[in-house]
């Protein structure tokens, strides 16, 4: 089987949803969304059930697996990826992490605005990222996509344009990387948790 054919799922928790889609090369075999706030824990592998039999297809049947990095919240994250982990070492096959930008930025080149805390924004460019109220920097003129874009406009009057579906970006990003000697799916984080105990490695944060 071609790389572009590899039968790939895909699936996102890292933010106020839980979403998957299972792909092949340019078809898209099954695709769902489901906004949530909470619950994605006991929802995800329900879905990933559900989206498989959808398409037609059994866990044996997948190639590899892609799956949100974030940044975005931090229990939900930690959910995909873990799931990810584990199905990729029960199925022996490649699980490949995907962050939010690379899933909405698709390989154009636009600027992904994702929420941020506080109602900011992480405006990210390629491997820049900047946490911003709105504004962007000098030289950012590429138009705006992802779920905070409409904010980032409003400040900015920069043109939108549509971001493509999260889980089926997720899955075939992952489906032309994927391998087993890449690392393994890692959550990407921008600031230190909220709260966590003393005794936990704190999370690495990107410069």
């Amino acid at each position: 089987m071609s790389v572009s054919d590899r039968l790939t799922l895909g699936f996102d928790t890292s933010a106020a949803h839980c979403a998957a889609a299972v792909v092949s090369g340019d078809r898209i075999l099954a695709e769902r969304v489901e906004p949530m706030i909470k619950g994605q824990a006991e929802r995800l592998m329900p879905m990933l059930e559900e989206v498989l039999a959808e398409a037609g297809v059994a866990w044996a049947d997948l190639s590899a697996i892609g799956v949100g990095t974030g940044p975005g919240n931090f229990t939900g994250t930690r959910i995909a990826v873990a799931a990810a982990r584990g199905l990729a070492l029960a199925l022996d096959i490649p699980a490949e992490g995907v962050t939010l930008a690379e899933a909405h930025g698709a390989g154009r080149d636009v600027i992904v605005c994702l929420p941020a805390p506080r109602g900011g924004v992480h405006a990210c460019r390629g491997d820049e990222v900047r946490t911003t109220d709105g504004t962007l920097p000098d030289g950012w003129s590429a138009p705006l996509t992802g779920p905070a874009a409409a904010q980032v406009a409003a400040a900015t009057g920069r043109a939108v344009v549509e971001a493509p579906s999260l889980p089926v970006s997720i899955a075939r990003i992952a489906a032309t990387r994927a391998a087993p000697d890449r690392p393994a799916p890692a959550p990407v984080y921008l600031r230190p948790a909220d709260a966590a105990p003393a005794a936990d490695v704190p999370p690495v944060i990107l410069p």
